[in-house]
């Protein structure tokens, strides 16, 4: 009897340790940030092996299945145009709310619909019969977040509402690929010593970042992925083509440059991120991902044979502090948080809660 009486007692305190786990595990949750929500899974898509070691607060829609609402691909007017997107309140984002009313304004930019070759064609159009979340010919129709649901024959943003429907600025329907290298050094004085920042005692660190003409606004120098193309030749052309105007250089310099750039980009490198971008030419069918690698110059010497000069999409390209009052295109001022953290430079003076 005693034995029995024991095992019961044991049984209780499990169930009832069981219960407070969960108890507090949903209060955790519900003690989340309005803009932080943890979803179900929704049927159309998929669960990578491995979850991202970091996640975005605010914008990102991760593979552990943790979406974050996006908000500059709500904003308006949409860029390079008068165009004002459908408001979308927070709590209307997410796919899974049911809203009878929305009633999103269609806009296809005028330099897409003249038929550009890194353009599809107007889904309804004779012959154009897309592959979506498959490789499609020489077009990678597949996400980097997994499958996304097609609906009336377009492809559905997996991140929510923006507002907006058709491609907007964007040439694919559904993701739009892009890569960003983030080039980067250490700050040094001219006796070739690091950098300390003087609150946190950590080494700056520095990356090549460009003024795009489009929006005047900071970025890294990346660009999209053409069809068939890998995304390491894309990370080295486009970085030659904005930060050192590869494009009009003489055959002799082109040649000069393509072997620095091969040095450069032959160095010890990660990938910092994979995925969605909150990107403000995002609609509810077409919408940017990238792959953002990180090319660290350790001892500065490869760079300081490559000058830097603004080319294509840059009006102006330059060396940057990397700190937390960054403010740069889409969802590139993440990535570069996420690269002072690997790297162990300074970003914040304010260590924050541990």
């Amino acid at each position: 009897m005693l034995l029995l009486a024991r095992a019961l007692r044991a049984a209780t305190v499990s169930r009832f340790a069981g219960a407070v786990a969960v108890f507090s595990f949903t209060v955790a949750l519900s003690a989340r940030p309005a803009r932080c929500v943890r979803q179900r899974r929704p049927p159309l898509s998929n669960l990578s092996a491995n979850c991202w070691s970091h996640l975005h607060p605010v914008n990102m829609f991760n593979s552990c299945n943790v979406k974050f609402y996006h908000s500059k691909a709500l904003t308006s007017p949409y860029p390079g145009s008068h165009i004002e997107r459908s408001q979308v309140p927070e709590d209307k984002v997410s796919w899974l709310i049911e809203w009878k009313d929305y009633n999103p304004v269609e806009y296809t930019a005028v330099s897409v619909l003249a038929g550009p070759n890194w353009a599809d064609p107007q889904i309804n159009d004779k012959g154009f019969s897309p592959k979506f979340n498959e490789r499609d010919g020489e077009v990678e129709r597949k996400s980097l977040n997994g499958l996304y649901a097609v609906e009336n024959g377009r492809p559905r943003n997996p991140v929510g509402r923006t507002g907006l429907t058709g491609r907007g600025l964007l040439g694919r329907w559904g993701p739009n690929h892009a890569a960003d290298p983030v080039v980067t050094r250490w700050k040094r004085d001219r006796s070739g010593n690091k950098i300390t920042h003087p609150v946190t005692g950590k080494n700056i660190l520095q990356f090549v970042a460009i003024k795009r003409r489009d929006c005047g606004e900071w970025a890294i120098p990346g660009g999209m992925v053409d069809p068939g193309e890998k995304i390491s030749t894309t990370l080295k052309r486009e970085f030659g083509e904005e930060a050192l105007n590869s494009l009009q250089k003489s055959p002799e310099e082109k040649a000069k440059l393509e072997k620095q750039l091969y040095k450069l980009f032959s160095q010890e490198h990660f990938v910092v991120y994979r995925g969605y971008v909150d990107d403000p030419r995002n609609t509810d069918n077409a919408w940017m991902e990238t792959e953002a690698v990180n090319y660290h110059d350790e001892t500065g010497e490869t760079m300081d044979n490559l000058p830097l000069e603004a080319g294509d999409d840059a009006g102006v390209v330059k060396w940057v502090d990397i700190n937390e009052k960054l403010k740069l295109y889409a969802s590139h001022s993440y990535f570069i948080k996420l690269v002072s953290e690997k790297r162990g430079a300074h970003w914040s003076e304010d260590p924050g809660p541990e």
